[in-house]
């Protein structure tokens, strides 16, 4: 497929900023903890993606662009959880992927700006293999058990994965 332009990335890869550009961003006052600023001052962040219309919300800090930063990540989440793209089964793993996988395992904290993106690309895989683990895995070049341990770092991508293979006739992923 030479001359073709490449697809874009995961809308949970792409950099926050473009992210937000293509993100209706409200703020609203929210009760609770946090004083009279959090009482008084338009803090709490809600995100919606116009493309998808998914959304997130964030309003447990104390400033707008806190709560901005926790309520992208959020979404990006969300995306990751809620989008499936085909993979490419012969480029393999992406080039993030790869840098994240260190002697079969997957590096990578759940609050780290990495991880919506490699959620997404697993999840993509599983879905190609048919929630089968050990084959997504092989395509991705780590251990199932490095594979479901990313997954529990969302609980819902393991729920989803486990309704799949449910669905399927498989045992869940513990």
């Amino acid at each position: 497929m030479s001359g073709t332009t490449p697809d874009p990335p995961h809308p949970a890869a792409e950099p926050p900023d473009r992210l937000l550009a293509r993100c209706e961003v409200r703020f609203s006052r929210r009760s609770g903890p946090g004083g009279q600023n959090r009482n008084k001052v338009e803090t709490a962040a809600i995100l919606t993606h116009r493309p998808t219309g998914l959304s997130a919300e964030a309003n447990e800090r104390r400033s707008q662009g806190e709560n901005r930063a926790v309520a992208l990540m959020r979404l990006r989440v969300n995306l990751a959880l809620e989008i499936r793209r085909p993979t490419d089964r012969e480029s393999g793993p992406s080039p993030l992927w790869r840098s994240r996988l260190k002697g079969g395992r997957i590096l990578v904290s759940p609050r780290h700006d990495d991880f919506p993106a490699l959620l997404a690309e697993a999840l993509d895989e599983l879905q190609d293999a048919d929630a089968d683990v050990k084959r997504a895995a092989d395509r991705l070049g780590c251990s199932a058990s490095q594979l479901v341990k990313l997954l529990k770092l969302e609980p819902r991508a393991l729920k989803r994965v486990n309704d799949r293979r449910d669905e399927l006739g498989l045992r869940p992923l513990l």
